[in-house]
């Protein structure tokens, strides 16, 4: 039924095609993916069979055709022939078999390479080949069609035999990558830098093992199986494995998670038996997969039954590794991961991943380690500070001091050039004779600088300025590849070194990692910054600032907790202003979290955000955790009516003194309304440590005005200690004092700007542009004092003062 189908469909096909060359079409000059094609599209239930049935009807449809037609064309030759020809042997059946061979050799001879020499059923003879008329031979000779339809169909008969012949070249491949598993040889442990003790725990927990096994076999003691490196992206996870197996000089598979699994089911579990077997056959072998969270997601929450399987499978194949298994040769599995928590939790597990090693962000001592391998291939100036590269780079990972130092030498680079470029002509007279003649100047030209007035504007003056300037350095290599065509001279090259200064010039185009994460890397805020609040600065530096800088000197006295500080207070008195200095002062990394960001309406999602916050501050200690609005995070859980508020609240609580050490991460919480906040949070051992920061005093007033007003040019009128023990600033908090000095200026800049306006003819020209130094009078201090009113009332300060003394916060 389906030939059927198939032939009344080609049928309609010839005579469409037919009507539209006006010449009856024959079925050999069809294609066999033509009707294939033609069949499916105008039959719905062609279509719901596999292709290779429909293609193997249309191909015997297309034969029995061919059959026909020549069958046809051979007795109308014998009509045609004269009558002294002697017509038995022209009416016999060979004839037929004639037209048919013919066809065959014209499908032999499309694709000679297949057995074109091959002789078949009921061949031609020579005396055969010698009875054939020529005309007949030309006429039945396979035309261009017929070739390519004879490849089309040697072709499909191929790929249905030639499952045999692509496993056979699957297992080729595979020998071929089972040869191709020589360790490393682009990287060694001298090229690692910061990461001393970790090195030495992997050649504890891998080398030993695949060294000397005879160790454990004589002792009988079972090695660990395997280790699981995590930590943030770029802290050297990958690049750590490779040099272990370059190390150790064992065969090395490495192997990227995804690369594992395939979209035929069983064949993600297979590649996971087959490459367990490799490392078997490799013994002793190392083996490392990148990025292992993509194949061993945790199994209850795994959305698809292959990614369970894939786990399973892995677990199997882990466990067939030890010694006595392996003829007493080691099989070592790292895996590498930023992503730990999303492993399923049997993977984790004694006997499979042992040991699981943490990288962190490096610290300043360890990015000056890494500084210093990585600058071993740069030509360096002789005074490179690598202490004070370090200290500017905190934050930073392995990954991100590398393209720190690639873009010094580009700025390394431009700076030679922009020198190059600048020298004299006589240096470089080969620049001199390519350079263009200058264009004869006409007397008629156009006077250009007469159309900017005489007086311009000095603004407009310097922007044009600086938009010159920054015209030339865009083009400092365009202009060096068309003065210096040729190959640069080694006197030319002997200036070309990486300074310190080139870094400076780099590090604001290299962003960190940890920054691009949400982090916010050490603040520029110094203590110069912040006037008065001498006392809470005494406090905060023997509660997170020292304990960062000397850690031994806690540890004598057996302190080994962090504090928990929170600064509490009236609105703008610079609680904020005090966690950016201390985090800048400790030189650790900062991450400022925003109370209300962490909270979200889906189920769940806050407390992970909560998690998510400590999960980074381990993987970057030392930290200091900044928490501003803590009331609207942690309100008094008996007075809330949201289940979900309190979940946060309970959350973290755990991470602040729960089961997971927060040694090395320091909390820093600021609020000013610290009666709704759950008492839960200040108890010890959480944020133990209160500090009042309480309205300026006269003397601490004095002292954050001048911090205000260094950059305000002021006449000899003002008297800063005078407006600071002034009765309107009674109330005034240093964001108020702020707010004053800047109203101030801006009355000063008023009076001068109106000045100029007024004296200006109403119809002329636009006034001419300020010439003098503005500077800011004891007037307008006052006039600001009747635009900007105190943060904090009367009635508030006493609230707040009584808060202190009811919770006996004011002498901490």
């Amino acid at each position: 039924m389906l030939d059927v189908k198939v032939e009344a469909l080609m049928q309609a096909l010839l005579e469409s095609k037919s009507r539209k060359r006006d010449t009856p079409m024959q079925a050999r000059e069809l294609l066999p993916t033509e009707v294939v094609q033609y069949v499916q599209a105008n039959d719905a239930s062609l279509r719901r069979l596999k292709r290779s049935f429909v293609e193997a009807s249309a191909l015997r449809v297309l034969r029995r055709a061919i059959d026909r037609h020549n069958a046809q064309r051979s007795v109308v030759k014998i009509d045609e022939s004269s009558d002294d020809e002697p017509s038995g042997p022209l009416v016999e059946h060979r004839d037929t078999n004639t037209m048919n061979r013919s066809i065959m050799a014209g499908w032999a001879a499309a694709t000679p390479a297949d057995g074109a020499d091959t002789p078949v059923d009921g061949a031609d003879t020579p005396a055969d080949a010698a009875a054939t008329p020529a005309d007949t031979e030309a006429e039945l000779a396979p035309s261009p069609v017929v070739a390519a339809r004879a490849s089309a169909l040697r072709a499909s008969k191929k790929r249905e035999r030639g499952s045999g012949r692509d496993n056979a070249n699957k297992r080729a491949k595979d020998h071929k990558d089972k040869d191709d598993r020589a360790p490393p040889s682009h990287v060694r442990l001298a090229d690692l830098g910061g990461v001393d003790d970790i090195v030495a725990e992997m050649l504890e927990l891998i080398g030993m093992p695949i060294l000397h096994p005879e160790v454990y076999l004589h002792t009988g003691i079972q090695p660990p199986r395997g280790v699981l490196l995590h930590g943030p992206p770029g802290c050297g996870k990958t690049m750590l494995a490779n040099a272990i197996a370059a190390e150790l000089g064992v065969p090395f598979i490495s192997l990227s998670a995804p690369s594992i699994v395939s979209g035929m089911s069983g064949e993600s579990e297979k590649r996971v038996r087959e490459i367990f077997d490799e490392a078997r056959s490799l013994a002793p072998c190392l083996m490392f997969f990148d990025e292992i969270d993509a194949i061993t997601p945790k199994r209850e929450s795994a959305q698809r039954e292959m990614e369970r399987r894939i786990v399973a499978q892995l677990l199997t194949c882990m466990d067939s590794l030890s010694l006595d298994q392996t003829d007493g040769k080691a099989v070592m599995i790292i895996g590498a991961t930023n992503r730990p928590d999303s492993l399923d939790t049997a993977l984790r597990r004694a006997g499979r991943f042992d040991r699981e090693i943490q990288m962190t962000v490096p610290d300043e001592i360890a990015r000056e380690k890494i500084l210093r391998v990585q600058a071993r291939k740069l030509r360096l100036s002789g005074d490179f500070d690598f202490r004070a590269l370090a200290k500017q780079t905190s934050g930073y990972v392995g990954a991100d001091l590398n393209a720190l130092t690639a873009a010094a030498g580009v700025a390394a680079i431009k700076r030679i050039f922009r020198t190059l470029r600048d020298a004299p002509a006589a240096a470089r007279p080969e620049a001199a004779a390519a350079a263009p003649a200058p264009l004869p100047i006409s007397a008629d030209a156009m006077d250009v600088d007469d159309v900017v007035p005489a007086a311009a504007d000095a603004v407009a003056q310097r922007a044009v300025a600086q938009h010159e300037e920054a015209r030339r350095e865009n083009s400092v290599i365009q202009t060096f590849l068309r003065n210096f065509p040729d190959t640069l001279t080694p006197e030319q090259l002997e200036p070309l070194s990486i300074t310190l200064q080139d870094f400076q010039t780099a590090l604001p185009q290299v962003q960190p990692s940890s920054k691009r994460e949400g982090f916010a890397t050490i603040p520029d805020v110094t203590w110069e910054s912040v006037g008065a609040l001498e006392r809470i600065r005494i406090e905060l530096q023997m509660a997170i600032v020292q304990p960062i800088q000397q850690p031994e000197l806690y540890e004598q006295v057996g302190i080994t907790a962090p504090a928990g500080v929170l600064l509490w207070g009236p609105p703008g008195c610079g609680k904020t202003l005090l966690a950016k200095a201390v985090a800048n002062e400790s030189r650790a990394n900062f991450i400022s979290v925003r109370g209300p960001e962490l909270l979200n309406k889906y189920v769940g999602e806050s407390e992970r955000a909560v998690r998510q916050v400590f999960l980074r501050a381990r993987a970057s200690q030392p930290c200091v955790i900044f928490f501003d609005e803590l009331d609207a995070l942690v309100p008094r859980r008996d007075d809330s009516k949201s289940e979900s508020s309190t979940r946060v609240v309970n959350t973290l609580l755990t991470e602040l003194d729960g089961l997971n050490d927060r040694r090395g991460i320091y909390v820093i919480a600021a609020t000013n309304r610290p009666d709704i906040i759950d008492p839960a949070m200040l108890r010890p051992g959480r944020l133990d440590k209160p500090l009042y920061v309480e309205l300026p005093t006269d003397d601490e007033r004095f002292e954050i005005l001048k911090t205000v007003t260094k950059s305000t040019p002021m006449d000899g009128s003002v008297d800063l200690g005078t407006i600071a023990r002034d009765e309107r600033a009674r109330n005034f908090s240093g964001a108020d004092l702020a707010a004053l000095a800047r109203e101030a200026a801006v009355a000063a800049l008023r009076d001068a700007v109106l000045a100029n306006i007024q004296n200006a003819p109403r119809d002329g020209p636009p006034p001419p542009p300020i010439q003098r130094q503005i500077h800011v009078g004891a007037a307008d201090f006052d006039r600001a004092f009747s635009n900007v009113k105190p943060s904090v009332s009367d009635r508030d300060r006493a609230k707040y003062e009584r808060l202190s003394k009811s919770f006996a916060w004011g002498d901490k």
